[in-house]
């Protein structure tokens, strides 16, 4: 566990800045909480104005009280934070809880308010949470140092960039008893930030499971390092705000945060292994089975039901998540058969008829839970005439107790007559939802992370692969790098951009820049005929659509007369491009095309592209991405994604393509963006992959530096 950080959630005392007598102000509902929260350690109100506070002595100062003070809890003015922390930073507090709103978030003097706040709590080796936040909750402590409501204990922790999200679902926690292990409201993350949790909450025993909402990531290299070996531990769900451009406005103003694109954070949180989440009801639906069950040991689920139409629904619902439905062994079949009515449904969905009392629930449950083709099972209950909401409760409850290793999630779909029954499986931990479908929502959500985290794991065999790449030149192409900077450039020619790669090991046409037309043909004698001709431009990116590109040439009269053609081409359709001369390419065997490319996002660096190449690449849009540097595994797992995977693996009688060329090229391409992260976008279009065995050759080549 991170050192320091207990402190703030296990403080021994507290300092509450701008505790007040008045019942409508913060300052009295924040003191009101942790007095009121059941927190044991020492309270110590302080406001100029009082002696006495909720019945506790009241200081003028943090200065003045008399014994050490761990955390002081901020809820004054903005302008007055600043020289307050000077006087908590010569107190010797080591956490500073900034509810107080009027920094970052407003721009101006609030930008400048909060700089300051962060060189005086460095000056004094203060930790800031904060500042413009709800507060901090650990209800193992007890502690509620916010003004927010105190959620029921429990085993999740969230962890949130908004105080108002918090705050509503605080009040909902409340209502629907789901309980929290810890609530830390960000801010503006002044100090402290999303990292330094989740780092602190792999370790927490009293934490089953780690929510994100998140307007901005900070230091998004080290959040997904940090992220990947977390949800090796337990699973971390992310809603992420500013995910649409109109939505990354909405969180400039905020909070002051940028907020990437969505497939730049959806790249980013596959990398990291957390699972990202777009609805709500699903975001705690999915983390209160997660802090209540053991994990997910597969994905083959039984169904166990009343009434055929939610069954039905809840097996089609189970299809289309990413779930199976379990197929029972013969054993199961028969035992069911022998022990439940005639009419009652035996191969999944198991009905157990309408007229089912709880004594069916039994058998069915049992029996499906001891099937070693169920990894784990919904039951769904809808009250009819002689149906027994309690008694089926207990049933469940007991076979949690016989089945501990298998989750059990139940649908008590109805009103008044299944409430009771609701309310005794909260209290024995199971997971109980009002519909069907929000039981197999959590338990796809379940699957994904069980999915995420044996990937990790596979991955994490490949980890030194990268590094230890054989046929890498990194200091040839640092200094081709420098030469182009160096003539104010940040278009390579296509003659650069196929040097570049072809020092990082990836195989290209031969190509050579031609400055005129007699050397076109004589580098054209040299690497033989048939040769193609490309016009050389930094400002031109498409050549074929400015008429720069003659392709199967086989004579010299052929290469002077395309070289003509080009030049004239170019100087009608594009008269403002800086011309280099003519790239001469022998041409390639034709194979099938594949493109390989990267883009630098601007918050978590570069994503590598891999999709069908040549001229429809942006018409079909058939590419997967993922984020650099990336192993094999990763890179077979792109290809894989496509549906380009199907041609490439052989289609109606071709030969299987080089699949693992195409891999080498990959991750060859993320460890060059790693060496040389200047480059902000990269095109490999087409590579010309063979049959397997034989290779791949990159043809055309597009390189754009920062």
């Amino acid at each position: 566990m991170r050192d320091g950080l207990e402190l703030l959630f296990r403080p021994r005392s507290i300092a509450v800045i701008g505790a007040s007598r008045e019942p409508t102000k913060l300052g009295y509902a924040v003191l009101k909480n942790i007095v009121e929260s059941g927190y044991k350690g020492k309270v110590y109100p302080v406001n100029p104005h009082a002696d006495q506070i909720m019945g506790l002595k009241a200081y003028k100062s943090v200065l003045d009280i008399p014994d050490e003070v761990d955390e002081a809890v901020f809820v004054i003015p903005a302008p007055a934070v600043p020289s307050v922390l000077e006087e908590c930073g010569k107190k010797g507090v080591k956490y500073a809880v900034i509810i107080s709103a009027g920094f970052k978030e407003i721009g101006g003097e609030g930008v400048e308010r909060e700089k300051k706040v962060v060189e005086i709590a460095k000056k004094y080796g203060i930790r800031v949470l904060g500042p413009n936040i709800l507060g901090v909750i650990d209800t193992h402590t007890p502690l509620n140092a916010s003004f927010g409501l105190t959620p029921p204990k429990g085993g999740i922790a969230f962890v949130s960039q908004s105080g108002a999200y918090l705050a509503a679902i605080m009040d909902w926690a409340v209502k629907t008893g789901i309980g929290f292990s810890k609530i830390v409201s960000l801010g503006n993350k002044a100090d402290l930030n999303e990292i330094d949790f989740i780092e602190y909450l792999a370790e927490d025993p009293a934490t089953k499971v780690i929510l994100l909402y998140l307007e901005s990531i900070a230091n998004p290299k080290k959040f997904i390092e940090v992220a990947s070996e977390v949800v090796k531990k337990k699973p971390i769900l992310l809603i992420k705000g500013g995910m649409t451009e109109a939505g990354a406005r909405a969180a400039l103003s905020h909070t002051g945060s940028m907020a990437g694109g969505p497939l730049a954070v959806q790249t980013a949180m596959k990398k990291a292994g957390i699972v990202l989440v777009s609805e709500p009801t699903e975001f705690f639906d999915s983390a209160l089975a997660f802090s209540l069950m053991e994990s997910l040991p597969g994905d083959r689920i039984a169904i166990v039901t009343n009434a055929g139409g939610p069954g039905v629904m809840t097996a089609d619902l189970v299809a289309l998540s990413g779930l199976k439905l379990a197929q029972l062994s013969p054993q199961t079949v028969e035992y069911l058969r022998s022990k439940l009515p005639p009419m009652a449904a035996l191969n999944n969905p198991i009905d157990v008829i309408g007229d089912a009392k709880s004594d069916r629930y039994e058998v069915a449950l049992d029996a499906v839970l001891k099937d070693p083709n169920v990894d784990a099972a919904i039951v769904i209950l809808t009250p009819q005439v002689v149906t027994e909401p309690e008694k089926t409760a207990e049933v469940i409850i007991n076979m949690r107790k016989r089945y501990p290793q298998k989750p059990i999630l139940a649908a008590f779909i109805g009103g008044p007559r299944v409430e009771k029954a609701i309310e005794m499986l909260k209290a024995a931990g199971i997971p109980v939802y009002e519909s069907n479908d929000r039981a197999v929502a959590a338990l796809a959500i379940m699957n994904r992370y069980r999915v995420v985290r044996e990937r990790l794991m596979e991955i994490a065999k490949y980890v030194n692969e990268v590094a230890n790449l054989p046929d890498i030149d990194e200091k040839s192409a640092r200094a081709l790098i420098e030469r182009v900077r160096s003539e104010g450039r940040k278009v390579l020619l296509e003659v650069e951009a196929k040097e570049l790669v072809r020092y990082y090991g990836i195989p290209v046409a031969t190509t050579r820049l031609a400055r005129s037309e007699d050397e076109a043909v004589a580098i054209a004698n040299e690497l033989g005929y048939p040769v193609v001709l490309k016009i050389a431009s930094p400002d031109i990116i498409h050549k074929s659509d400015v008429g720069g590109v003659k392709i199967n040439l086989n004579s010299e009269s052929d290469v002077r007369e395309a070289y003509r053609a080009i030049m004239a081409n170019v100087k009608r359709n594009a008269p403002q491009a800086r011309i280099y001369g003519v790239v001469v390419q022998a041409m390639a065997p034709a194979g099938r095309e594949v493109i390989v490319g990267t883009v630098k996002d601007p918050q978590f660096g570069h994503m590598i592209m891999f999709g069908l190449g040549g001229i429809y690449t942006e018409v079909f849009r058939d590419v997967s991405f993922s984020l650099a540097p990336i192993t094999s595994y990763e890179a077979r797992e792109m290809i894989m994604e496509t549906k380009s995977y199907r041609l490439l693996k052989g289609f109606r009688g071709e030969k299987p393509a080089d699949i693992e060329a195409i891999v080498n090229v990959l991750v060859r391409v993320g460890r060059l963006v790693m060496d040389i992260p200047e480059i902000a976008e990269m095109d490999l279009n087409p590579v010309f992959v063979y049959e397997e065995g034989k290779g791949c050759k990159v043809v055309d080549a597009r390189i754009v530096l920062e």
